[in-house]
């Protein structure tokens, strides 16, 4: 679907990245941004009916996150949401959500890593007429911006996700170095009862952390998407070979990425070697502005915080070890 990179990439030129400064500055996203991305279809992109394969959809994210990375970011979260939908035996849900969360009228995110940690820290326990969610929720984006929210709680061998509003819940909100804009926060959940008519699925724990792997590839696409941005601000600098040099590093990594969708084994080395480039091409269009990327608003201070946000989202042990190792050798 070429027609849908290029309204992406012309999204990402034309509106993201000439707000992109000042995203990062006020530490708030433009409402103007999500209802672009609405207008224009971008909502709906892990749709079924969508008929999109699994490379438009990455390309998508890569091209958005050379725009505003924290715009990219947050609007990714919702997709779990329509995926979660389209698949749910739950009709009465899908019936009053699927459609507008397509269309982006109701926008969502995702408060999974909860249950995916160890010991888990987001727990469901079934009770009369549906499940008590208890623990806390870290790092969920876009609270305050989204509508509603995909839970997931551990119950041993299942897990158990949920649609549930996105309010009421106490929040405590992160001050992050970089994205802040996403307006991330941790969320509590005291013994909080969440009927069935809410519920979206219940999935053994086994076959949902088989599927790990798939997000990994789709959140390595922001790492490739900031190189690619560096790649072009150096070019502009008339640092051409350099700029080169990182275009021809992001097809590699692509393609590693790529690969690892049949190992996902491989992916933890993949998605580490995707945030390590990011990280690299920022620090070169530091120094490629010299003194005035010290000075706070430049692209060159502005990139590499972004990038030490591609170091450890997403992030589980095995990708944090083979960063490690590729840092310190």
């Amino acid at each position: 679907m070429t027609d849908l990179v290029e309204r992406a990439q012309w999204i990402a030129e034309t509106v993201l990245l000439p707000d992109a400064a000042e995203v990062d500055a006020r530490g708030a996203i433009p409402p103007s941004h999500f209802r672009v991305l609405a207008r224009e279809g971008f909502y709906g992109i892990a749709a079924p009916d969508a008929g999109l394969d699994f490379e438009t959809i990455v390309s998508v994210i890569e091209t958005l996150a050379g725009g505003c990375l924290a715009t990219t970011f947050t609007w990714l979260q919702h997709h779990v949401a329509v995926i979660g939908l389209a698949n749910t035996t739950n009709e009465s849900l899908r019936s009053q959500y699927y459609a507008d969360l397509v269309a982006g009228t109701q926008t969502s995110g995702v408060a999974s890593a909860g249950a995916l940690a160890d010991p888990p820290r987001l727990r469901a326990s079934r009770t009369e007429g549906g499940w008590i969610f208890d623990g806390d929720a870290p790092f969920v984006s876009g609270w305050g911006i989204v509508d509603v929210l995909q839970i997931t709680g551990n119950a041993g061998k299942t897990v158990v996700n949920a649609l549930v509003d996105a309010k009421n819940i106490p929040s405590t909100r992160y001050d992050l170095v970089a994205l802040d804009a996403t307006a991330t926060v941790r969320l509590t959940f005291d013994k909080v009862f969440v009927p069935d008519s809410r519920i979206i699925s219940e999935v053994p724990a086994e076959q949902f952390l088989g599927v790990q792997h798939l997000g990994s590839r789709l959140s390595g696409a922001m790492p490739t998407g900031l190189a690619v941005r560096c790649a072009r601000i150096l070019e502009s600098h008339g640092r051409t070979e350099m700029a080169e040099s990182i275009a021809a590093q992001a097809a590699e990594v692509r393609s590693t990425l790529d690969a690892a969708l049949a190992d996902p084994q491989a992916m933890f080395a993949a998605r580490a070697a995707a945030a390590n480039l990011a990280y690299r091409a920022a620090g070169a269009v530091f120094v490629a502005e010299g003194a005035g990327s010290v000075i706070s608003g430049s692209h060159g201070e502005r990139l590499v915080r972004q990038a030490l946000f591609t170091l450890v989202t997403g992030s589980r042990a095995p990708m944090k070890d083979a960063l490690l190792d590729v840092l310190t050798s």
